[in-house]
């Protein structure tokens, strides 16, 4: 039986059964039937897509640091510094594209548009990379470096770097959360299924890297960039097209109107009382209906007590009273709880949120100190060189064995070991692993560094050239960096989007894009700072030009001490949580926040 039926009188039936209760609507606007929408065919096409876009995002960013040092000719920390802003840039941009998202356009509008910005970005790379950049042809190898290049053709790289970073950063947050969209969590087996697909989505974005840290980076460090931009277009197009194709397939929420009016108006309004005493009770708190309110019909968030000034906005004083009579309403004088806990929920997440910048800082340097790092190590076997950057593909690999190993193995296991909670480990419990297993990385990067460094003062007199050391000794902090994503970044999607209100979903998603910015822009303070401490007039400095003269395995250390102090700090946020209570979802709610083992 159809969802809708429209009778000859005009009047409509609504067979809920057949509806998703989760409020979601189909292309044409009106509420999305459920066999006729979402679910796997949906999520699937948006699976190949966030593959498809990986691989052409990975096409740039996996190999910029070495096309910045040998096309443009930039210094190691220069390079290192560039890219880190870069990958920054990608991630703030993130916010320019939840906002839009969640206030005016709408998910699948969003994602659309981004992309279109995103496929013109790498073609734009293409062109100015073909034409200007790699000059003479087939230099940018390990062994010819670039010519000079103008000022003018300097800035069109950098625009065109750039409006892919705007393209990918307004694109990633939207597609994850609209991915989830696609399965009704108010259906027992679909909110399975929306659980299982934050999992399968950063595989899929793993998986589509691959092509790039392998194939591509190999193409690209023997100096063929501007084939290896070409592929990346070409890929981001025909994610452009698959996503397109699904259109009438998708469910959708409709935007809820730009939030920071209702966060201001809740600031406002319990400022405006805060000489009152709140009463012990929250059922006297003024509340509406979910569809009243001015939340365009999300769920309501029950009460919580965190916080309580911003509960004086939901006192109704005798003034309110007053007005009511009359008629008159101000949302800057009275705000219902569900807007007022919306203000909480963002200020809960804000500590827990922090606390993931610095694991940010230990991901990033696999894109950057990982890569200068194996350019110094022996790359070579029999006769065939081993692009560093391709060295990330056992980060992936590593990835992909530790999904499935926590979803088929570690999580039913202690859902067995919990009796009462089935549910296995929570989504904080997992980002705390995360950064457990992030220091064993920087352990082992700077031990690995340590015995680099040992060879190549052996077999070299003036400690230039790459070491004996082979870049095989890199798998172990390749391997751990993916472990601990596993359980840092897939539980941050599944938190985040848990635990933001309805109206602010791909916001959520955002949060953990931009801590990942942050965590670059952090990691290019870093450096600068330990050059700048550790350079003397006779010392080159932690990370100079040659690394062997340098003692990158210091800063590895120093990663490792700082991230084991985020982890304290983390471990104290994350049992002072309080997880957000939906209307009708409070008992599985008060899992998803629990740190306590």
């Amino acid at each position: 039986m159809a969802c809708l039926e429209v009778c000859k009188e005009g009047k409509v039936k609504e067979d809920q059964g057949a509806c998703t209760q989760d409020g979601t609507i189909d292309w044409h606007g009106r509420p999305a039937i459920r066999a006729k929408s979402g679910q796997w065919t949906a999520g699937i096409i948006i699976l190949l897509n966030q593959g498809l876009a990986t691989l052409a995002f990975f096409g740039v960013g996996v190999n910029l640091v070495l096309f910045l040092t040998r096309v443009l000719g930039q210094n190691n920390a220069d390079a290192a510094n560039n890219v880190s802003k870069w990958t920054g840039t990608v991630y703030i941009f993130s916010l320019v594209g939840a906002f839009l998202s969640d206030s005016y356009w709408g998910r699948y509008k969003t994602c659309a548009i981004f992309q279109v910005i995103f496929v013109i970005g790498l073609v734009s790379l293409s062109l100015s990379s073909y034409l200007f950049l790699v000059r003479p042809r087939g230099c940018g190898n390990q062994e010819t470096p670039c010519g000079s290049h103008s000022g003018l053709e300097i800035t069109l790289f950098y625009l065109s770097i750039y409006l892919v970073a705007l393209g990918n950063g307004g694109y990633q947050p939207n597609i994850a959360t609209f991915g989830a969209d696609q399965f009704d969590e108010e259906d027992p087996e679909e909110g399975h299924s929306k659980v299982a697909f934050f999992s399968y989505f950063y595989l899929a974005l793993n998986l589509g890297s691959l092509f790039s840290n392998t194939i591509l980076g190999y193409f690209e460090d023997e100096g063929m960039w501007a084939l290896g931009f070409w592929v990346s277009a070409g890929s981001a197009l025909a994610a452009l097209g698959l996503f397109l194709a699904g259109t009438t397939r998708y469910r959708h929420f409709k935007p809820s109107g730009n939030p920071l009016p209702r966060f201001c108006q809740v600031i406002v309004a319990a400022t405006k009382k805060c000489s009152i005493d709140l009463p012990p009770d929250a059922d006297d708190l003024y509340d509406v209906d979910g569809n009243d309110s001015s939340m365009n019909g999300n769920r309501k968030i029950l009460h919580t007590n965190e916080f309580k000034f911003l509960d004086r906005a939901a006192y109704i004083s005798t003034r309110d009273v007053d007005d009511q009579k009359k008629g008159i309403y101000s949302p800057w004088r009275l705000c219902p709880v569900t807007q007022v806990e919306e203000v909480k929920c963002i200020l809960r997440l804000l500590p827990i949120w922090l606390c993931t910048i610095i694991y940010s800082v230990v991901f990033t340097q696999m894109a950057s100190l990982f890569v200068e790092q194996g350019a110094a190590m022996t790359t070579t076997i029999s006769n065939f060189r081993i692009p560093p950057a391709s060295m990330s593909s056992f980060d992936i690999l590593s990835v992909a064995l530790f999904i499935f190993l926590y979803r088929r193995v570690l999580d039913p296991l202690v859902g067995r070991i919990r009796k009462k909670d089935s549910r296995g480990l929570t989504e904080l419990q997992r980002m705390g692993i995360g950064l457990v297993i992030a220091i064993l990385a920087m352990v082992s990067a700077g031990i690995v560094e340590c015995y680099r460094l040992k060879y190549a003062s052996r077999d070299c007199t003036h400690c230039e050239g790459s070491s004996s050391l082979s870049i095989f000794w890199q798998v172990p902090q390749y391997a751990f960096i993916g472990a601990s994503e596993v359980f840092m970044y897939v539980g941050q999607l599944e938190f985040f989007n848990a635990q933001t209100p309805d109206g602010l979903k791909s916001f959520g998603s955002a949060l953990c894009m931009t801590s990942i910015s942050l965590g670059n822009y952090v990691s290019s303070l870093l450096v600068t700072m330990v050059m700048k401490i550790s350079t003397e007039d006779h010392m080159p400095g932690w990370i100079p030009g040659n690394l062997n003269k340098g003692h990158l395995d210091r800063f590895y250390f120093l990663l490792a001490g700082l991230t084991t102090i985020d982890l304290v700090v983390y471990i104290a946020c994350a049992t002072w949580y309080k997880c957000i209570k939906l209307e009708g979802k409070t008992a599985e709610n008060d899992k998803q926040g629990s740190f306590k083992v």
